[in-house]
């Protein structure tokens, strides 16, 4: 069998590829710029805090394992500050969060968040087995 950590790795940074590739031609197709409003830094922090968050909850499986849950959520608390210390003073500067602006941020970091979560439920509950 192979590493589950391994595994969430190449799933989430696919997954993301397919979906940078998808936002650039929704913006391409609306005619709007394509590589403003950090996109590119956006996909990869996320994709990094992702990884990183699931490494973590690997790492830890076994020591932790009733508290997998509340550190998952610290880890979405993680996300949401790096968001609001890297991105949000940016994205600020003109007194407006725009809907490309939000879009850049939130469309990565859904994707990341919904591929852990269910990555993260198919892992726990094969550890429970």
């Amino acid at each position: 069998m192979q590493n589950p950590f391994y595994r969430f790795t190449v799933k989430v940074t696919g997954l993301l590829a397919i979906t940078f590739v998808l936002h650039l031609g929704f913006l391409k197709l609306f005619e709007q710029p394509l590589f403003e409003n950090k996109i590119v830094l956006s996909y990869i922090v996320n994709l990094l805090l992702v990884i990183g968050v699931f490494g973590l909850l690997y790492i830890l499986r076994n020591k932790y394992k009733s508290q997998l849950g509340f550190l998952f959520l610290a880890g979405s608390v993680l996300k949401f500050t790096i968001f609001f210390i890297v991105f949000y003073p940016i994205y600020k500067q003109d007194e407006d969060v725009s809907k490309l602006e939000f879009a850049a941020f939130f469309i990565p970091y859904a994707t990341g968040l919904i591929l852990e979560t269910l990555s993260l439920s198919k892992w726990l509950n094969e550890i429970d087995q």
